[in-house]
């Protein structure tokens, strides 16, 4: 059955908005959220009674501020503005990220700040819940004022303007929603610029990646410990008395996570008079991936306060005034999805290094290539190669956009965050390093199956390593074969958490430590 989540404007989670943008779940509206926007909307219908001059109901935009609209041409001041500011560029936002947009749109306007009537909010919802996807360009925000461009190829549907998916098909938007039973509507004062004024595009964008990038430190922390099976690691540098001495939180969990997946294990050894350490790669994991568990941990607490917040301008007070500010600026959390770019490019770094250990016989003991005849065939020769690739590319996206600027609007708008850039290319890495992970588990379970004879993997491990091999088989290359269709194979097994929710049933894999444990 699916789930249906009631917004209040207050209290929606990351997990929410996955649970709409991926799965499926339908939203309704609490009555507090219903009565608060109906009073918002009531201060806006005075404004328009009595003609007072007020920014974004009766007057142009930006720079065009000191221009006075007619009480007539108000609502096609509205209807304008959306016409004019659709002018994304460039490949559409996947449905998840328009869904996740939409939601996150929905939630902010429920506070009753905005001003926005009730009955265009639900045609919002009703599109949301029947499956119109707007075609939104990915390109065209400078993340101030808000994400102007993509938010008003999200509202040119709900005008019959523009594109839209439905059923997977790329429809008129017209013809979409009229398939999915969504009556088209006309704007009224004020109700295009609380649509589309607004941080709403890069913080869903950001929030699916967040997501994404804690899943991706669970899933490094299993592929780091089978590497370090495959090469009888050292367990020492992973004792809870070694990390609680400099307690960063992401750190101590990361050391948690391994010990406790490697629990069971007679692959790994402890230090010896010969043997006394292991290289950075797999000694100091907890380290490494703990800085990046630290990061995302911290964008986490910003998506949940922006997902709640409101983000347009000008706003309504509950006590009738109208404040014109900055809220729509996106530097709030366009500095933190560069951070979240940085904790996810670091993951790929090592987790490529991992590989390089994994495939080089030099490293390993292991057979050159992960390969029972190495010379006829390359095996895992090139998988090194384009791992390193997408780690060098990662490098490069990983710097911060937020330091960049530019002016718009004949200088009013003088200073602009680019963090919907943030968020995209924080996405982007993510997507490089968790293929980057995927490549390492693929070679770390390879490798296991020439070592199995030696020994018994952990508690956890081991499941990792059974329901990795239902998808992705050992590669004897005998004969020759695709290597993209098995990376292909084993990034799917990691995207479609079957992974990551089985060793969770062994093993609790934490970003932060419990200090009260």
């Amino acid at each position: 059955m699916t789930e249906v989540i009631t917004l209040t404007g207050n209290d929606l989670t990351l997990e929410q908005v996955v649970e709409v943008a991926r799965k499926g779940a339908t939203i309704t509206l609490s009555q507090e959220a219903i009565e608060a926007v109906n009073a918002s909307r009531k201060i806006i219908d005075d404004i328009v009674e009595s003609k007072k001059v007020t920014y974004g109901v009766n007057t142009g935009f930006g720079s065009l501020v000191k221009v006075s609209i007619p009480q007539e041409e108000t609502r096609q001041l509205q209807e304008n503005l959306i016409r004019t500011h659709s002018s994304g560029f460039g490949d559409p936002l996947g449905e998840d990220e328009v869904r996740a947009i939409m939601l996150i749109r929905i939630n902010s306007l429920l506070k009753g700040y905005s001003g926005i009537r009730l009955s265009t909010i639900e045609t919002l919802m009703a599109m949301l819940n029947k499956g119109v996807v707007p075609h939104i360009p990915e390109k065209g925000s400078l993340g101030a004022s808000g994400d102007l461009a993509p938010l008003s190829h999200m509202v040119l549907p709900m005008l019959g303007l523009g594109r839209a998916y439905y059923n997977g098909e790329l429809l008129e938007g017209k013809e979409a929603m009229a398939r999915a039973g969504v009556e088209v509507i006309h704007l009224e004062a004020k109700e295009g610029l609380a649509l589309i004024n607004g941080t709403t595009v890069l913080t869903a964008i950001g929030a699916l990646a967040t997501h994404d990038s804690i899943e991706l430190l669970k899933l490094s922390d299993i592929a780091g410990a089978l590497s370090l099976e495959v090469h009888n690691g050292i367990v020492n540098a992973f004792d809870e008395e070694l990390h609680i001495i400099r307690p960063q939180s992401g750190q101590l969990a990361t050391a948690k996570n391994i010990r406790h997946m490697l629990e069971g294990s007679t692959l790994t050894t402890q230090a010896t008079a010969e043997r006394v350490q292991d290289p950075y790669t797999l000694r100091c994991m907890p380290q490494i991936h703990g800085a990046s568990k630290d990061t995302v941990a911290y964008v986490k607490k910003k998506v949940e306060i922006e997902i709640n917040s409101v983000t347009d301008n000008p706003i309504i007070t509950r006590s009738g005034d109208v404040i014109s500010g900055g809220n729509f600026h996106g530097e709030p959390m366009a500095q933190p999805f560069d951070y979240l770019g940085i904790g996810s490019a670091e993951i790929g770094n090592v987790s490529e290094r991992r590989v390089e250990r994994l495939v080089n016989t030099n490293l390993s003991g292991l057979p050159s290539f992960l390969v029972k005849h190495p010379g006829v065939n390359s095996g895992f020769m090139i998988t090194q190669y384009a791992a390193a690739s997408l780690a060098s590319e990662n490098k490069i996206l990983s710097h911060p956009a937020s330091v960049d600027s530019i002016t718009s609007c004949e200088n009013q708008e003088d200073f602009v965050s680019m963090g919907t850039t943030a968020a995209r290319t924080a996405r982007d890495i993510t997507k490089n390093s968790r293929r980057i992970v995927a490549t390492e588990m693929m070679a770390a379970c390879q490798a296991i199956d020439f070592i199995k004879d030696r020994g018994v993997l952990g508690k956890g491990t081991q499941v990792a390593y059974d329901v990795f091999r239902k998808y992705v088989k050992f590669i004897d290359l005998d004969k020759d074969i695709e290597m993209y269709d098995e990376l292909e194979k084993a990034t799917d097994v990691l995207i479609n958490g079957e992974l990551l929710k089985a060793v969770e049933e062994v093993v609790d894999l934490d970003i932060e430590f419990d200090f009260g444990k």
